[in-house]
This record gives structure tokens, sequence and C-alpha cells, in this order.
């Protein structure tokens, strides 16, 4: 019976520590494996990755969050996780 009791909360540890990311499908798999990586390293409770269109071609947007630091600058790529510069940061790059 202790080790049902000891394997009854393993498995709920390992359930609750689980953490399904929402990637859209057909996400590139770089981008996907990029994404990934992002949210293990993300130390910002609001960290986040949005997609937007910009001179016709698909690019991503990873934003650090808001709550860590005013000085974090979001990671911009293209659909071959070529990086295209930075947004934000202290002199505001826009």
């Amino acid at each position: 019976m202790r080790n049902v009791a000891i394997l009854f909360v393993f498995v709920i540890t390992t359930l609750i520590s689980c953490n399904k990311l929402d990637i859209e499908s057909g996400t590139p798999k770089c981008v996907e494996n990029k994404i990934k990586s992002f949210n293990k390293t993300s130390i910002c409770d609001n960290a986040d990755v949005t997609e937007h269109i910009f001179q016709g071609k698909t690019v991503y947007v990873f934003n650090p969050g808001n709550t860590c630091g005013a000085d974090m600058t979001s990671d911009v790529i293209d659909s071959d996780c070529n990086s295209l510069g930075y947004l934000g940061g202290e002199s505001g790059i826009t």
C-alpha cells in the first residue's frame, strides 16, 4: 500500500509539473524548437511569442515580458529562424 501511495504522489507531481505549450499547427520546426527553448529559459510569467506579417512574410516576436525588467528586448525572427533584429529595450527600438 505504501508503494502505491508513493507512486500516486509521483504521478500527480509529474502531471502537475507538465506544461503543454499551445503551438499552432503548421509552425516551422525551427520556430517550434525555439519556442520550446524560450519557454524553458524565460524568467517572466508574462513572456509570449506572437506571429505577425511583416513586409509580406511571417515573422515571430519573442517577447520576454515586462514584469522582469524594463530594458529587455524582443527578438524578431523569420520562418527560417533568421534573426531580423530586436524591438524595445531602453532605447525603445521599434
